[in-house]
Parts: C-alpha cells; sequence; structure tokens
C-alpha cells in the first residue's frame, strides 16, 4: 500500500458516508422509501468508520477483520441501492454514481484486505 492510499480512502470513504446521508435525506417521504432509506443510511456510513478502526488495528488479523467488516456494509449498501433502483422509487440515474462509488470502494478493500492476507 503506497503512503497515499489512506488518506485517499480515508477522505473517499468519508465523502461516501456524506453522500449516502444526503441521498436519505433526498428520499421520497414514502414510508417504503423510509424504510430502505433508513437501513442504507445504517448500512452506507460506517464504512469510514471501519477503515478508520483499521488503521489503527493492533494485528494483522484485526486489520483484515475491520476492512471486511467494511466489505460487508459495502454490499448491504449495494443491496438497498438495488432495491431503492428496482422498485422505481428512485431513478437509476439518481443512483448510478453511488453505485460505481460503492463498487470501487469494495475492489479497493477486497486488494487491501488480500495484500494484507498474503
Amino acid at each position: 500500500m503506497n503512503a497515499k492510499q489512506p488518506t485517499d480512502l480515508k477522505c473517499r470513504t468519508k465523502e461516501f458516508a456524506l453522500r449516502i446521508i444526503r441521498l436519505h435525506s433526498a428520499l421520497p417521504k414514502k414510508v417504503e422509501a423510509q424504510v430502505i432509506g433508513k437501513q442504507l443510511l445504517r448500512s452506507g456510513t460506517p464504512v469510514g468508520a471501519h477503515y478508520r478502526e483499521a488503521q489503527r488495528a493492533k494485528s494483522t488479523p484485526d486489520f483484515i477483520s475491520k476492512i471486511e467488516d467494511g466489505l460487508q456494509e459495502l454490499d448491504e449498501t449495494q443491496y438497498w441501492l438495488e432495491l431503492l433502483m428496482e422498485s422505481g422509487l428512485v431513478p437509476v440515474s439518481r443512483l448510478q454514481l453511488l453505485w460505481q462509488e460503492a463498487d470501487e470502494l469494495i475492489a479497493i478493500l477486497v486488494t487491501v484486505a488480500k495484500k494484507a492476507k498474503a
């Protein structure tokens, strides 16, 4: 991992959480959208916290565990985004960039976890 990556991921995961918060605030007031939105908020905002915790891990297994916790949250976030898209509650075009960012963060964290395991 290069020296710049932790700072970049720290900022990137925080920005991801902020985007999730803004999306939640803008969701329709329909019950369905609010229920999914709360789940999205719960899964999408802790990714950065898991990454920060990993940076302070006490051991390699602890580091890997925290990174994998972040991966689980990202996967769940994508699930809730899928439901918002496929239900028609939010236009797909509005969620595409957020979906893409989740996908890219997953790829990065998978690589980080694999390197730590090696």
